[in-house]
C-alpha cells in the first residue's frame, strides 16, 4: 500500500523517492487510489525542492508505464524520426518539415495535441482542412506512417493517461512551471509514441513558455538526457519568439503559409527554421548523411516538388482537401497601416497572439470553439522598413467590430524607430 503522505513529506524535506516509489505513486494516482489534493501537494514539493536526474527520468518511466506504449521501428521496419515543440505564436512548423522528410524517405510519425491560449495547436491547424481527420487508431497511425510515410494525429486517450490527469491537476495548482514536470510530461509522450528520432523546438523569448535561454536551455538538457536514458537520439534548438514565426497566426492562414514554403515562397525565418529542422531529423535517421547532405536533400525536396507532393498524399490519406482554395477564407480583411516612416524594432508574439485569440482563432477555455478562417497576418517583421500608410499587417476577420478591436491590438504589438535593430537568425542555439 502505498503510503503518499511520507512520500510527500519527504521531497518536501528535500529528500530523494526511489524509483520504485515514484512509479506506484503515479500508478496509484492514476488508479484513483491516491486523490488530487495529494498528487497537487506532490506537485507543489517537486515545484519548490526539484528533482534529481534519475527521478525525472522513475517520473516519465512511470507516466509512460501508466498507458500503452507503441514500438513504431518494431512495426514499420526501420527508425521513425518526429518533431516537438514547446509552442508559439505563429507555429506550424511540424506541417512542413513532415512533408520533407517523408520526401527524403524518412517515415514521420507524430501525435500532437491542441491550443490554449495564445498559442496554436498543431491538430487545430489541421482541422481547419476541409475533411481532415486527426483521430485515428494506433493501428491506423503505424499502418499511415509505413504507407504513407507521414502521419499527425490528436494523442490516443490510453497513451500516458497519467500525463493527462498530472498536466490537468498542475494547471489548477500554480505547478506548471518546473522544468523536471514539464520535461517529463515532454518526452513521456514522444517516448510512448514510438518516434526513435526527436528534434525539439524550444521557443524562447516573449511569445513562448521560456523567457531566456537560461531558462530554455535548462529544459532542453533535462529532454536531451531522458531521451538519451531511453535510448532516443534527439537534438534540441533554441529559437526566437520574440516575434510571430513566419507571417500567417491563425489556423488556416498558417496552412496556406506552410503550402507556400513546401512550394520555396514561404517567409525567410520560417523557411530557415523548416530547413534546418528537416534537416536535423534526416541525421539522426537510418539514411546515414551529415548536416550538408541532409540540408541539400531537405532544400531539393522544395524545389523538385517532392515535398509539396508528399503533404497532398498526407492530407488525402487523412480524408482532407488539400487544395489551397478549399481553405476557409475570412469575410473581411482589414489592412493595419504604418503611422509613420521608419522601421520595426519590434512585434510583440504575445499581442498578436492574443488579437488571433480575440478574434476566434484560438480557445481561452477547452470548451471554445474555434473559427479557423480568422488571423492576423503580419506583413512586416521586425527590422523591416515601413514608410507612413504602408500595410504592416492584415486583420481576417468575421465581422466589423471584432477586426477593428484587433486592428487596434496589432498596431500596438508594433514598435517602430528611425533605424531597423541587427538582424539575428531564428535558430539561437543547437544542443546535440
Amino acid at each position: 500500500m502505498i503510503r503518499a503522505a511520507e512520500l510527500i513529506q519527504r521531497k518536501r524535506d528535500g529528500g530523494t523517492l526511489s524509483d520504485d516509489e515514484l512509479h506506484e505513486l503515479v500508478l496509484a494516482y492514476v488508479r484513483g487510489d491516491v486523490p488530487d489534493y495529494q498528487l497537487a501537494a506532490f506537485c507543489m514539493a517537486v515545484y519548490f525542492r526539484g528533482l534529481s536526474p534519475a527521478e525525472t527520468f522513475a517520473l516519465t518511466e512511470a507516466m509512460i508505464a501508466s498507458g500503452r506504449t507503441i514500438d513504431l521501428k518494431a512495426a514499420i521496419g526501420r527508425p521513425v524520426v518526429d518533431k516537438h515543440s514547446t509552442g508559439g505564436v505563429g507555429d506550424k512548423t511540424s506541417l512542413a518539415v513532415g512533408p520533407i522528410v517523408a520526401a527524403c524517405g524518412v517515415p514521420f510519425g507524430k501525435m500532437s495535441g491542441r491550443g490554449l491560449g495564445h498559442t496554436g495547436g498543431t491538430l487545430d491547424k489541421l482541422e481547419s482542412i476541409p475533411g481532415f481527420r486527426i483521430e485515428l487508431s494506433a493501428e491506423e497511425f503505424i499502418a499511415q506512417v509505413r504507407d504513407v510515410g507521414l502521419a499527425i494525429i490528436g494523442q490516443t486517450a490510453d497513451l500516458v493517461p497519467a500525463d493527462k490527469l498530472l498536466y490537468g491537476l498542475r494547471d489548477v495548482t500554480a505547478t506548471v512551471e518546473n522544468v523536471s514536470l514539464i520535461a517529463s510530461s515532454i518526452m513521456s509522450k514522444k517516448i510512448a509514441a514510438g518516434a526513435d528520432a526527436i528534434v525539439l523546438d524550444v521557443k524562447v523569448g516573449d511569445g513562448a513558455f521560456m523567457k531566456t535561454l537560461d531558462d530554455a536551455r535548462a529544459l532542453a538538457e533535462a529532454m536531451l538526457a531522458l531521451g538519451r536514458r531511453a535510448d532516443r537520439r534527439v537534438i534540441c534548438v533554441l529559437t526566437d519568439m520574440d516575434q510571430p514565426l513566419g507571417h500567417a497566426v491563425g489556423n488556416a492562414l498558417e496552412v496556406r503559409e506552410t503550402i507556400a514554403t513546401l512550394r520555396g515562397e514561404g517567409p525567410d525565418d520560417f523557411t530557415e527554421l523548416v530547413l534546418g529542422a528537416s534537416a536535423h531529423l534526416l541525421v539522426l535517421s537510418d539514411l546515414g548523411v551529415d548536416e550538408d547532405e541532409a540540408r541539400e536533400r531537405a532544400a531539393v525536396a522544395v524545389r523538385d516538388g517532392s515535398a509539396l507532393a508528399a503533404y497532398d498524399r498526407w492530407v488525402r490519406a487523412q480524408g482532407g482537401d488539400p487544395a489551397e482554395d478549399a481553405l476557409p477564407a475570412a469575410p473581411i480583411v482589414r489592412e493595419v497601416v504604418a503611422p509613420g516612416d521608419g522601421y520595426v524594432e519590434t512585434l510583440g508574439a504575445v499581442a498578436v497572439g492574443t488579437a488571433a485569440l480575440h478574434l476566434g482563432a484560438g480557445r481561452r477555455t477547452k470548451e471554445d470553439v474555434i473559427d479557423y478562417a480568422v488571423g492576423v497576418r503580419c506583413v512586416k517583421k521586425r527590422g523591416d522598413p515601413v514608410a507612413a500608410g504602408e500595410t504592416i499587417a492584415e486583420i481576417h476577420a468575421r465581422d466589423d467590430a471584432s477586426a477593428g478591436q484587433a486592428s487596434d491590438e496589432v498596431l500596438a504589438a508594433y514598435g517602430f524607430g528611425e533605424q531597423g535593430p541587427a538582424p539575428r537568425s531564428i535558430v539561437l542555439e543547437t544542443i546535440v
